[in-house]
């Protein structure tokens, strides 16, 4: 089988591209990113030259380099997405020209090219704030970022092309994803770099907002089922059981890298900062997945990786605290790294 990735260069496209090429020796595999800024080709450097993999560099709002890209594919996982909330309260419009129109671009792309099966990767976010219990499913989206929303109009839109033109869509909801090569402006490779060099890490508000935490090598393999053993139409949540409150990650990382807890600083909380996400994921459990990284080993593995990798996120967050906005959405040239789209 032939499949393209969206998004590939970014956080969790360039592991799932990896998961694929390794448990799935026949198949080949194109990925699709526009390397502006969140997605990192370097990222794919042990892919880059096996014969099974082709990169294509391009817009998944232009139909054109949608078109080239599917050439061939049957199936389709579409990573692609601007997904840092903050950014998306600073400028909502990038959000919705990749997260809603490039999404719809890349469905009717997918429709035109006969594709079997459509995995529409989308977040926990959607659900809004679940302050008890946990959501499945049926649970309506009510979002509350500009990114929430964004995301949540790709849903819809997703599902319509399912029923109206029986496109065979599947959406995937992933809870908090962490792991090594994520960018350094998300909050656990904030902590991280933050704290290896001795700078203040900003905490919202009481720093007590609750995330599920998902390991990046977990996610891959619930989306490789969803894909291999979904059922048209549906959705997948996929949670973690690993709930923790931002303060208590952040104390960990301290405690991991013997940093003091002075370098905590409480800043003002973001405008409608949701206060706790949860999701039931009995669905994709009776697939046959779950997570096996607990959250421990994880952090372990995750904060060891930075600290070996300081030559990659070390320009990222001197661009980042330099002009933290300034190269959202500009493309690159081929020889820039890092630079890229995808999931950050």
């Amino acid at each position: 089988m032939k499949l393209l990735v969206t998004g590939g260069a970014g956080f969790i496209g360039s592991h799932f591209i990896r998961h694929w090429l390794s448990t799935h020796p026949a198949d080949e595999l194109v990925t699709l990113d526009l390397l502006t800024y969140a997605g990192l080709r370097n990222r794919l450097a042990d892919v880059e030259g096996s014969p099974r993999y082709r990169f294509v560099q391009g817009d998944i709002a232009d139909l054109s380099a949608v078109q080239r890209a599917l050439e061939g594919c049957r199936a389709v996982v579409h990573l692609a997405a601007e997904t840092h909330v903050d950014r998306s309260i600073t400028n909502a419009a990038p959000f919705l020209r990749t997260n809603v129109e490039g999404t719809y671009l890349l469905l009717q792309g997918a429709r035109s090219a006969g594709v079997e099966r459509f995995v529409h990767v989308s977040t926990d976010e959607v659900y809004g704030p679940v302050l008890e219990g946990a959501v499945d499913e049926q649970a309506p989206l009510r979002p509350k970022s500009p990114y929430a929303a964004s995301k949540a109009a790709g849903d819809v839109l997703a599902q319509s092309f399912e029923a109206t033109h029986g496109l065979p869509v599947i959406i995937a909801r992933p809870t908090n994803v962490y792991g090594p090569w994520q960018l350094p402006e998300k909050f656990l490779p904030l902590c991280i770099t933050q704290a290896l060099q001795q700078q203040p890490i900003p905490i919202y508000g009481d720093g007590l907002q609750r995330r599920s935490w998902l390991f990046v090598t977990d996610v891959c393999e619930a989306l490789a089922g969803i894909l291999e053993r979904g059922r048209i139409g549906d959705v997948y949540n996929i949670a973690s059981g690993e709930e923790h409150a931002n303060r208590e990650v952040a104390h960990r990382v301290l405690a991991h890298l013997g940093a003091p807890s002075s370098l905590l600083q409480p800043v003002a909380d973001r405008p409608g900062h949701d206060r706790r996400y949860a999701m039931q994921d009995e669905k994709l459990r009776a697939l046959g997945w779950q997570a096996r990284v607990p959250f421990e080993q994880g952090l372990r593995e995750t904060v060891a990786w930075y600290q070996a990798q300081a030559a990659w996120w070390r320009p990222l967050t001197q661009r980042l605290r330099e002009d933290p906005y300034h190269w959202l959405n500009r493309p690159a040239g081929p020889s820039a790294q890092p630079s890229a789209r995808g999931v950050g």
